[in-house]
């Protein structure tokens, strides 16, 4: 797949880098001549193993960290020199909320929306009850924060991010210190602000949470870049698994091994393997001809994880 080249200011992207770098000191290389670039509307998935560079390339990108080399823009505008204009129109949530602890979740958010200065003071408390309900804390708004679990906590932080409609959404790891049921209405929040007409942009290094919210995505490893695009254009791209179910795995393993399949387990009764090229059929006509009882044969679609581990060798946390 053809990669896009971000040009430093482009309309049609809310996040363009250009040879975007950061080098702290001591020379450790964190982000690595950078291109990105973020289309206007999407839910861009910003994929990576922990320490891949993705909190670093945030931070830089909204003027909290310099960079060392490069050229980054927000809504059209270079960061961080126009953070004044354009930070008033992204909501963010970077590394965990900080909260005080001693306030209630509702006061913190009174807190956080006085502190804007774009903010109507006429409506804050209309918009802290709203921000409340759509992260699903109204229950808890007067609980002090310093009670609130981790999941809260990021829920919380997620509210602040929304008390005035933004242009951009920049959200590293919303999820994480949620259970499975936060994480779905997360996800399901992601996708409403999506469809009101903000652009997101979600870091994680949770592949399913990427692959089922995301319209785009961008995989980083080692601090570089390895590919972008839409997910359907990354899915389709790698090549699905074969997986066989029959009760005879150990022949069933020797003809696919002969015929070409490579990378090969064995798990019971399910085979899965890459096949080689060619009509999969014939593996099957194959494995018949040999006796192999066959109770189900098919190719499963590549995932997000297949392409990361195709583009880079490796694999990393797919669950949570």
């Amino acid at each position: 797949m053809a990669e896009r080249t971000a040009v430093a200011g482009d309309t049609g992207a809310v996040i363009a880098t250009q040879g975007l770098t950061k080098r702290y000191r001591g020379g450790q290389l964190a982000v690595d001549a950078l291109d990105l670039s973020v289309p206007r509307g999407s839910v861009f998935g910003f994929l990576g193993p922990n320490g891949s560079g993705k909190t670093t390339t945030i931070r830089m990108l909204l003027g909290l960290i310099q960079p060392t080399g490069g050229a980054a823009h927000l809504l059209g505008e270079p960061m961080p020199g126009s953070g004044r204009r354009v930070l008033p129109r992204v909501g963010a949530l970077i590394e965990g909320p900080a909260l005080y602890g001693f306030l209630s979740g509702r006061a913190n958010l009174l807190r956080y929306d006085a502190a804007d200065p774009t903010a109507d003071p006429r409506t804050r408390a209309a918009r802290v009850d709203r921000a409340l309900e759509r992260v699903g804390l109204s229950g808890a708004a007067a609980k002090k924060a310093r009670a609130y679990s981790l999941g809260m906590k990021q829920r919380l932080g997620l509210a602040a991010a929304l008390l005035q409609p933004r242009e951009l959404l920049v959200l590293d790891e919303p999820t994480n210190g949620l259970d499975p049921q936060g994480m779905r209405e997360i996800r399901s929040l992601v996708r409403e602000l999506a469809e009101d007409g903000s652009t997101v942009f979600l870091s994680s290094h949770l592949l399913d949470e990427i692959e089922q919210v995301c319209t785009h995505t961008a995989v980083m490893h080692h601090g570089r870049l390895v590919t972008q695009g839409t997910v359907a254009e990354m899915s389709a791209g790698a090549r699905g698994r074969l997986t066989v179910t029959t009760p005879d795995p150990g022949e069933a393993a020797r003809v696919l091994k002969e015929h070409g399949v490579s990378d090969l387990s064995t798990a019971g009764e399910e085979l899965s393997g890459d096949p080689p090229p060619g009509d999969p059929a014939e593996l099957n006509t194959a494995l018949v001809r040999a006796g192999v009882r066959v109770r189900a044969f098919g190719v499963r679609q590549a995932s997000l994880e297949d392409v990361f581990v195709s583009l880079t060798g490796e694999g990393f946390d797919v669950a949570g």
